[in-house]
Formats: C-alpha cells, structure tokens, sequence
C-alpha cells in the first residue's frame, strides 16, 4: 500500500510525475521502481494522455492511493506540465512510463543535492537496453555537471526520467513546450542550463529501455528537424550575447546538414530555403 509522506515534516517534498499513452504492459515495472526506491516520495501522479488500452482501470484497481489524472491526447509535454501543475511538492521527479529507476535513484540525489542547496536540478548517468541488450553509450552521448548550455546544444544529454528539479524552477520556464511533439526536453533543458548551474550524478539510477514500436524518438518528423526549431525559437530570446552565438553556431551546423540532404534527394526548393536561412545568420554574426 503506497502512504503519503507527510509534507510538514518533509522539508524535501518529491512529487514523481509518470505521463503515459497505451503503454500498460511497462507501466507498473515503472510505478514499483519508484515505490522500491529508499527514499519515500510524497505523491506519485500518473497523467494518462488519452489511453485506451485499460489503464485507468488498472491504476484505480491496483494503485488506488496514486493520484491519477485523465486527459485527451494531447503529447507528452501537455502531459508532464498536467502533471507539474498538479504536484504539491516543492521537486519534480520525471519518470517515463517505459521506464525504470534503480531503488537507490533518489537517494543519491537528495543526499547530493542537500549538500548542494544552491542547484535547482540533478541529472545522472543511466542503462540502456534495447531489445533486452544492454547497449554501450558512446563518447558523443557522455554527460556533464556544472554550466553546460553548450554542451546540450548538439543533443539532448539529459535524460527526463534521470531528472529531479525544483518546482520553482519549472514554473518559471513554463514548463515543456507543448509544440514539440518530440525534443520538447531538448528544448526545456536548454532553457534551464542557460541560466542555471546542474548536479551530475556519474552513477547510472535509471533503466532505458528502448526498441519498442511506439518510442517518440521514432517520429517520422525526425529528431534534427525538431532541433532546429527549438534554435530557431530560442535564438528570438534573452540570452547573453554569447549564448546567442553558439546558439546560432549551432543552428548553422544543423541547418547545413539538412540542406545537403535536401541537395541529395533533389529538394530544390527545399535546399534554397535553408540555404537563405543560413545567409541571413551568417549576415546576422
């Protein structure tokens, strides 16, 4: 049985938020890791996007003490700010429904970020499973502590279910941008290691599994091209000047890229309008 923690005596209140569409089969293997951890949690909020595969009846039989929420479809950022937005604790723990923690996830982090008061956020090192085999992490994909707005340009380095973060903070930035179908954490912790320094765990406290059907990451829109519209978003905003340089550096590089595919696959329009894009930065430099 799931008990609340009592938040008048929990200065270090931890809200766990676990969207999910029609992924029953990997859901529970989720909420058990979070029950299993070491550390007690004062809420777990399961925001369900629009699922019809049975998991509201399953919640509701199985997990009655979690809070769980019911929205229509509308992408997994609308899901994680629903769930932020309902959370009565002063962190946010993100956990991905296909998902898993290691039992001493949390631990390690409120023990790290109770000698750090200053940080706001805290991601850490994580497993990689595919299709029941561990995969090795190359260098290109290796993490950072510290100020790291340039190292995240390239990709996305945090992983959300890796992360706990002030509330506070989440507020402030308006949470995931609800445009992004895919890449919306790419886009959100840019905006947060622009102005704020991150604790690095070099422990992995999560399992991610991936090669099932219906990862976001297999979006036929491609995971660059969101990239480039979270640079091109970004680069309209109040960032100092050199975070808007590599800001632009950034969307050059991205952007040149996309122009040689399209050269190759004979996208003629296509190429020129990237490459006109590409003028008016470098004009702009």
């Amino acid at each position: 049985m799931f008990t609340l923690i009592n938040y008048l005596d929990n200065p270090f209140s931890i809200s766990v938020v676990i969207p999910t569409f029609n992924r029953l089969i990997y859901l529970e293997r989720a909420i058990k890791s979070v029950l299993n951890q070491t550390v007690d949690v004062n809420e777990i909020i399961i925001v369900d996007d629009g699922s019809n595969d049975g998991t509201s009846e399953f919640i509701n039989s199985n997990y009655p003490d979690l809070k769980y929420i019911f929205q229509p479809n509308r992408g997994v950022s609308a899901a994680r700010n629903m769930g932020i937005a309902a959370a009565k604790s002063n962190w946010i723990a993100f956990l991905d429904s296909d998902d898993e923690w290691v039992n001493n996830k949390l631990k390690e982090q409120v023990t790290q970020l109770e000698l750090n008061p200053e940080i706001n956020f805290c991601h850490s090192n994580e497993i990689w499973i595919r299709n029941g085999s561990e995969i090795k992490q190359k260098n290109t994909h290796k993490k950072f502590g510290g100020l790291i707005f340039d190292k995240c340009l390239d990709k996305c380095r945090i992983s959300p279910s890796t992360v706990i973060c002030r509330k506070s903070l989440l507020i402030n930035l308006k949470g995931f941008d609800e445009d992004f179908l895919i890449c919306e954490d790419y886009d959100l912790w840019l905006r947060v290691t622009s102005q704020n320094p991150v604790l690095y765990i070099d422990k992995p406290l999560i399992i991610k599994y991936a090669g099932h059907k219906d990862q976001l990451s297999k979006n036929s829109e491609g995971i660059e091209g969101y990239h480039i519209k979270s640079l091109e978003k970004l680069i309209k905003q109040d960032f100092t000047l050199e975070q808007r340089s590599a800001i632009r550096n950034m969307l050059m590089k991205k952007l040149k890229i996309y122009a040689n595919g399209a050269k190759k696959r004979g996208k003629v329009k296509t190429y020129n309008k990237f490459i006109k894009r590409i003028d008016e930065l470098s004009y702009q430099a």
